[in-house]
């Protein structure tokens, strides 16, 4: 099946979406960026997957006690064989899009949809996540956590803020990506490094705290790490911009895959033995705390939290962007409205609107609600959202594998790739277990709506491909085959 139309644009580091090539509604070319080596597609993927959660995850997963730093281990396998299966199907279809096009190559435009729709949730519902999380940072400098309706505007304000910055321009965008960036790293390795010097293995707390059995334990904190690794897709969805695609994507996605995982692992292993395990479980700042518990005083962690809160607020100032590229490109495609691919100075304004109300109207929800794990349900809802395309890719897989059409040069070859892609599949099938019934039902629903779209889509495309044609247009056949 031959895919018309553009592919989903690079996801989800901004400043490379910013040079990615883009169409005039016409078709003709734009500008095209210049495409990017191993290096470069290592550092996109290890950037993109070390977002802004981190900063609030040691303390989400403290309450299930040292049993989830064997989750961090567990996920890292799953997702290393979910990168492999990527690397093996862009080195099919080297084309920008990743689960996209994988989905909507091997199963038709109704599982194009289902991906490209629960990615972009996925997206949005992050960006609600990130905005709490900031909120915990926030509190450190300003208090603004004492009650559910201050930390409810705080939220609010840190979505609009980077919206803002989109509404004025890709160039706003990525000078506001650049500082963020580098400001990113600096809590994370100080405390990655630095912690090891203070580490005291009397703070740890018990090793399974969760009151359930170890495995149930496992499967709920890996549940809440899956936001840590969203991006783990980052190279296969820029495939199109990857210099000899069908050899980097993969080795860049293991490789960026798990530098990311050892940044994580340090990170949570010096915040659990520097800040006491009962002071870590009602944290709201962890690596903050962890500064001051290092050095001592208050002015390490407020420096750490300013930090932090930069990073996050510049991580949602990428995230805002892409979750508007994303329904763009299915747009242009025909399985989103239309009214998505509307663009203003290089953003597509309408995507970003759109986004950053149903982001708003879901953070006013669970606060409002009266939740007090606000950041753990959103983070759960995207664990399942996200899990859609992944699975979907891994399928995409396996039916290439089953019917042969995979490359694979020998029959051992073949075993093996099946057993990595069935890994991958039951690694999905596992994280969106792990979910748990809340966070499931949320995103099903938000899933399922998605069906109701589709329709309409569906008939309006039916609608027009059936119309007469101009003179000299010729008759097409729509998109389905």
């Amino acid at each position: 099946m031959h895919v018309t139309g553009t592919a989903p644009l690079p996801a989800p580091a901004p400043s490379e979406t910013l040079a990615a090539p883009v169409e005039d509604p016409q078709g003709s070319p734009g500008r095209h960026a210049r495409r990017f080596g191993l290096p470069v597609a290592t550092a996109l993927v290890m950037g993109n997957i070390i977002g802004g959660g981190i900063f609030l995850l040691p303390a989400s997963i403290a309450p299930y006690g040292t049993v989830s730093l064997v989750a961090f281990g567990v996920l890292t396998i799953g997702a290393i064989a979910l990168a492999l299966t990527f690397g093996k199907l862009a080195a099919r279809d080297p084309r920008t899009g990743g689960p996209y096009v994988y989905a909507r190559e091997a199963f038709g435009d109704f599982a194009g949809f289902l991906a490209a729709w629960s990615y972009w949730i996925t997206t949005w519902v992050s960006n609600a996540a990130l905005a709490v999380a900031a909120v915990g940072y926030l509190d450190v400098l300003v208090p603004v956590g004492g009650h559910h309706w201050t930390a409810c505007l705080a939220a609010l304000v840190i979505q609009w803020l980077p919206a803002l910055a989109n509404f004025a321009g890709t160039r706003y965008v990525g000078a506001v990506q650049l500082v963020s960036t580098v400001l990113k790293f600096v809590p994370l390795l100080l405390v990655a490094v630095g912690g090891l010097f203070f580490f005291d293995p009397s703070r740890l707390g018990p090793f399974n705290s969760s009151g359930h059995g170890a495995i149930g334990a496992v499967s709920a904190s890996a549940a809440l790490l899956l936001f840590s690794y969203l991006g783990v897709e980052s190279a296969a969805v820029s495939a199109g911009e990857v210099r000899n695609a069908r050899r980097n994507v993969g080795r860049a996605t293991v490789i960026g895959t798990a530098g990311a995982a050892l940044v994580y692992l340090l990170g949570t292993l010096s915040v659990f033995g520097t800040v006491p395990h009962h002071r870590l479980v009602d944290s709201t700042a962890p690596f903050s705390d962890a500064v001051n518990a290092m050095f001592g005083g208050s002015w390490g962690g407020w420096a750490v939290a300013l930090a932090a809160l930069v990073s996050m607020v510049g991580c949602l100032n990428g995230w805002t962007l892409l979750s508007a590229q994303t329904p763009y490109a299915a747009a242009r495609d025909g399985l989103f409205p239309a009214a998505f691919t509307r663009r203003r100075r290089g953003v597509p304004t309408v995507g970003v609107g759109v986004t950053v109300v149903l982001a708003s109207l879901l953070t006013a929800y669970n606060y409002l609600s009266g939740s007090g794990k606000v950041f753990e349900v959103l983070v759960l809802v995207t664990t399942f959202t996200a899990t859609v395309p992944y699975l979907l890719a891994t399928a995409a897989q396996l039916f290439h594998l089953v019917s042969g059409r995979a490359d694979s040069v020998n029959r051992a070859r073949l075993v093996r790739d099946f057993v990595i892609t069935a890994v991958a599949a039951g690694f999905s099938l596992w994280l969106m277990a792990g979910a748990g019934y809340a966070a499931v039902y949320q995103g099903a629903l938000f899933l399922f709506a998605g069906v109701i779209v589709y329709a309409v889509m569906t008939a309006r495309r039916s609608r027009g491909t059936t119309a007469e044609p101009a003179v000299g247009e010729p008759v097409t056949a729509g998109r389905h085959g």
